[in-house]
């Protein structure tokens, strides 16, 4: 994908994530790297998405240093330079305020497998400590908390899911919701019943060779 269509992927997955209520407003963010060119290309701080361009999208280094774009860069830059500095694997990262994800932060509540398809992030999704937005102290929460999981919950904050290209980070914030909707509603209606180790275990395998081959 060129550099110019990942400026209009990221304005595009903005609005879908409007659309299917994973964030209000301009709340969130999205990124993209290019390890080859040492460049993150992420959304700008405070702009809502209906009204997002490819020009408005900022192109840092991987030290964080703007070299395109008159916007600042999204507050949580901070945090998508930390998870791309601690996986190689990570080569997009997307951020929402996703309703019942956010819920489940704020009751400082993991996401357990209560549903095979927590499986879009490991056997569970973990959850990070309070931090402030946009500090040193949330990208360590996170960086020393979010393991080889794909997603984690942000205590009282929200979802940050990531992926090896946008569309899969994307994938999962939005699996991650429906499965934090079915957590959270078994809660209410009584005890939830997990699947076993054994059985995520099985799911995880089956997972690697789920969707098309390319």
């Amino acid at each position: 994908m060129m550099m110019v269509d990942v400026k209009a992927e990221l304005c595009r997955l903005g609005r879908e994530m409007l659309a299917r209520n994973l964030t209000t407003g301009s709340g969130g963010n999205l990124s993209v790297y290019d390890r080859r060119q040492d460049r993150v290309y992420i959304t700008p701080s405070g702009l809502a998405y209906m009204a997002l361009t490819a020009d408005d999208i900022v192109v840092c280094d991987g030290r964080g240093a703007v070299v395109e774009g008159a916007r600042r860069p999204s507050s949580e830059l901070g945090f998508h330079l930390a998870l791309y500095h601690h996986r190689e694997d990570i080569g997009a990262v997307v951020h929402t305020h996703s309703v019942f994800a956010t819920t489940l932060a704020c009751m400082h509540r993991e996401i357990p497998p209560v549903h095979y398809l927590v499986g879009f992030a490991g056997p569970k999704v973990p959850l990070a400590p309070y931090a402030t937005f946009g500090t040193p102290a949330l990208a360590r929460a996170i960086t020393d908390t979010i393991g080889a999981s794909n997603a984690i919950l942000l205590a009282n904050h929200g979802l940050v899911a990531i992926g090896a290209n946008l569309s899969a980070a994307f994938d999962v914030a939005e699996e991650i919701e429906l499965v934090a909707r079915i957590y959270y509603q078994t809660l209410v209606a009584g005890e939830p019943r997990l699947l076993s180790e054994s059985q995520m275990t099985e799911v995880l395998e089956k997972f690697k060779g789920y969707g098309q081959k390319t």
